[in-house]
């Protein structure tokens, strides 16, 4: 049985933030869950996935997040407890449902996970998905702890239902990613099929419908407004006249710096954890009890310039601070170290250095910048898309996934990259205004996510570039989950249909549709010259399991090793650089625990001087 499902109350389990998120949709009776993976929400899908394996909870991974929020809309249409789980930039995926969803509004509680990712550690972006909430008039609820995290996704469901509108649960990577104690509550039995009543007055949004359903959304924003006021997860504590309103993680670090700094009795903390719309009588009641007032809030301004407009409007001329030059940042995460220093700033204290290790002594850590693993087949299919389009000067548009790694050297095959899918979108105006060759990187997963709109444009606009679909049958960057073109039966899963990348595209009217094995190295490189000089759109398909996907599988495999033969020509490390070569003496070696033996290295080997170990 999957821990999570373990019907233990008041039993306590050390639990991923993400584990306590699906824990709490679990004890809610979610019955219907839908995602499309991304970084830090991730390990919400997996264990939903593995736990509807096991259970009558339905979760699929979506082809992107516009289907899986609609699908969990259908859900909650039909009264059933629904989920769709997504990381920041996925809601601009599904921004277009989300707005007139709120119009329509739910019957069945809907939580709609945005896992925001500040300081970027697997993402193109830092926004702020709080104003997400505010434009779509939904209520928003941010926990600053891995328990509150559990809990308040519970509670999430029980505010949609209340207000018959979905509710975002806005995390941040600290808390997705971040373990700590949890207490397990009841879980209530998932109700999977439910009735949906026809109402189309409601739920058709023509203009003379919505204009009315619009009036209905600011009504509940209105009533979201009271619960807010007094809900459990807007919190005062402390004594004091210093004032300092928080949210999310930045709680934690608050609480830290205060302790550390020794003004507990002159602080009063306000925590936001139902964030939008933020209580504005308890925030009034708060700034008319405190001097002045610091803001502390990864991301934006969001309640700063909320909590400003409330001074205003009630005439209050105290203080309010955060985004300043001496205080806070809009960039990146933030740090107790940070907090605490700008509490002392801020309240005119007397620093407290870090109590920090010496590490004088110990040498400084390696960077070990991202990587293409070693082996990995999209290096094999960058190296011959560059050998075959030398001295063609061309353009390389690339998408989201492991492969934006192409971009470092020596591969250098990256040059533009705004977003999911974009890669063959910018490609159609990149060939129109340009006369260079054009070709575009995408996966198989990111191909079924917004790739195939963009092919379906240029085929129809007959624009001239090719496009490069990397297709090594798993969403790889995000953890090895499924998309369409997977052979589920090969992991152990029935009741799929694998949807052929090739069929697909000839079905939409490529004309020149190429298959290649990329580490069959000379074979592609005349295939991709082929494509390359086609006049129109030409697909190449390059086909081969991620190299980290056999490994787990444990396959069997060669390892290469560079025999005496070698000229030190070095074209292996110059023009491959895979993390299994390495310098000894001034000499190229092959790490035998990283090699794969995909004999990529050995077919470029001038002398022939890398070959298989015996």
């Amino acid at each position: 049985m999957h821990k999570l499902l373990e019907n233990s109350p008041g039993k306590q389990l050390i639990l991923l933030g993400n584990e306590a998120i699906t824990r709490g949709a679990i004890e809610a009776g979610v019955g219907y869950g839908a995602t499309y993976p991304g970084t830090p929400s991730s390990e919400i899908s997996q264990n939903l996935f593995q736990i509807s394996k096991e259970s009558d909870l339905y979760f699929e991974y979506s082809t992107n997040e516009k289907v899986s929020m609609e699908g969990a809309a259908a859900a909650a249409a039909s009264e059933i407890r629904s989920i769709c789980i997504m990381k920041h930039v996925g809601v601009n995926v599904a921004a277009d449902t989300l707005m007139t969803l709120a119009y329509v509004g739910v019957k069945g509680g809907m939580v709609i996970i945005s896992a925001d990712d500040p300081s970027m550690f697997s993402s193109q972006n830092e926004q702020d998905n709080r104003y997400y909430g505010k434009l779509a008039s939904i209520p928003i609820l941010e926990p600053s702890t891995i328990d509150e995290a559990r809990a308040m996704t519970k509670d999430a469901f029980t505010l949609s239902e209340q207000l018959h509108e979905p509710v975002m649960l806005r995390t941040t990577t600290r808390i997705n990613h971040s373990t700590g104690i949890v207490t397990l509550g009841e879980i209530i039995p998932c109700k999977v099929k439910g009735h949906f009543q026809k109402d189309p007055t409601q739920l058709v949004t023509l203009p003379s419908c919505s204009r009315k359903l619009h009036v209905k959304l600011l009504n509940n924003l209105s009533q979201a407004q009271e619960l807010s006021e007094t809900s459990p997860w807007n919190t005062i504590s402390g004594k004091g006249n210093w004032g300092i309103v928080c949210n999310g993680v930045s709680y934690n670090y608050v609480v830290d710096g205060i302790n550390e700094l020794g003004i507990q009795d002159r602080v009063k903390i306000l925590r936001l954890g139902f964030s939008y719309p933020l209580p504005s009588k308890k925030i009034h009641q708060f700034l008319q009890s405190v001097d002045r007032v610091l803001v502390v809030e990864e991301g934006e301004p969001f309640i700063e310039e909320a909590v400003k407009v409330i001074a205003q409007e009630n005439q209050l001329t105290i203080s309010i601070q955060g985004k300043a030059p001496s205080l806070f940042s809009r960039l990146y995460e933030y740090d107790p170290g940070m907090v605490k220093g700008a509490i002392a700033s801020f309240f005119g204290l007397k620093p407290i250095p870090d109590r920090s290790l010496d590490l004088s002594n110990i040498p400084e850590i390696p960077q070990r910048p991202p990587n293409l693993c070693a082996g990995c087949s999209h290096r094999a299919t960058y190296y011959a898309v560059k050998k075959a389009a030398h001295g063609m000067n061309a353009i390389y548009p690339t998408d989201i996934g492991c492969y934006t790694l192409g971009m470092l050297p020596p591969l250098n095959m990256a040059d533009y990259l705004l977003c999911m899918g974009s890669s063959i979108g910018s490609s159609c105006g990149f060939s129109k205004v340009n006369d260079t060759k054009v070709v575009a990187f995408i996966g198989d997963s990111t191909f079924f996510h917004t790739g195939l709109p963009g092919l379906v444009n240029a085929v129809f606009n007959q624009h001239n570039f090719t496009v490069v679909i990397l297709d090594n049958g798993t969403t790889a960057m995000t953890g090895h989950q499924p998309h369409p073109g997977v052979d589920m039966e090969s992991w152990g899963y029935e009741g799929y249909q694998r949807i052929s990348i090739e069929s697909v595209v000839r079905a939409i009217g490529v004309q020149h549709v190429a298959i290649i094995k990329p580490y069959q190295i000379n074979k592609s490189i005349e295939t991709i010259k082929q494509a390359l000089l086609f006049q129109g759109v030409s697909v190449i398909i390059s086909q081969e399991p991620c190299t980290l996907l056999k490994k787990n599988q444990k396959k069997t495999k060669r390892v290469f090793h560079i025999s005496e033969k070698c000229k030190n020509h070095r074209n292996c490390l110059n023009e491959l650089a895979c993390p299994a070569f390495y310098l000894d003496q001034d000499r190229v070696k092959i790490n035998p625990a990283l090699c794969t033996g995909c004999s990529v290295c050995a077919q470029i080997c001038p002398e022939n001087a890398i070959i298989p170990k015996k």
